[in-house]
């Protein structure tokens, strides 16, 4: 239990404070690391625009394995980010994800840095 604190508390250390991005490409190292992740950012980016998904819907949806979809999306649920409900349907486990208000305001900080880069970028 104490490795997986220290994982997350490390995860939340590379994350860059709240507020304003400097529209400087030499800003990119400061991207949020658990969301710039391919398959985390995919998790985020499904959640976003559906009031949630199944742990099968969202590994149909990624292509990706259950293992790989596993340890993502805890990582994103160990920060807060997304929310898991375990259930049972016709005796069949049943795992569903949303996205919390935390996950939203992540992802949307992560997604008004790209576009301050990228402006930048172009500016250039």
């Amino acid at each position: 239990m104490a490795a997986r604190e220290n994982t997350v508390k490390k995860e939340r250390e590379k994350r860059p404070a709240a507020g304003p991005v400097a529209a400087s490409p030499a800003s990119a190292h400061t991207l949020d690391r658990l969301v710039h992740e391919r398959l985390r950012l995919g998790i985020l980016s499904a959640l976003a625009v559906n009031e949630s998904l199944t742990f099968n819907e969202l590994k149909r949806l990624l292509d990706t394995t259950d293992g790989n979809l596993s340890v993502h999306a805890r990582k994103l649920e160990e920060a807060g980010y997304v929310g898991c409900a375990k259930s049972f349907a016709n005796r069949m486990p049943k795992t569903e994800y949303r996205l919390t208000a935390a996950g939203r305001r992540a992802l949307e900080r992560y997604l008004d840095h790209m576009e301050a880069l990228i402006q930048a970028t172009r500016d250039k």
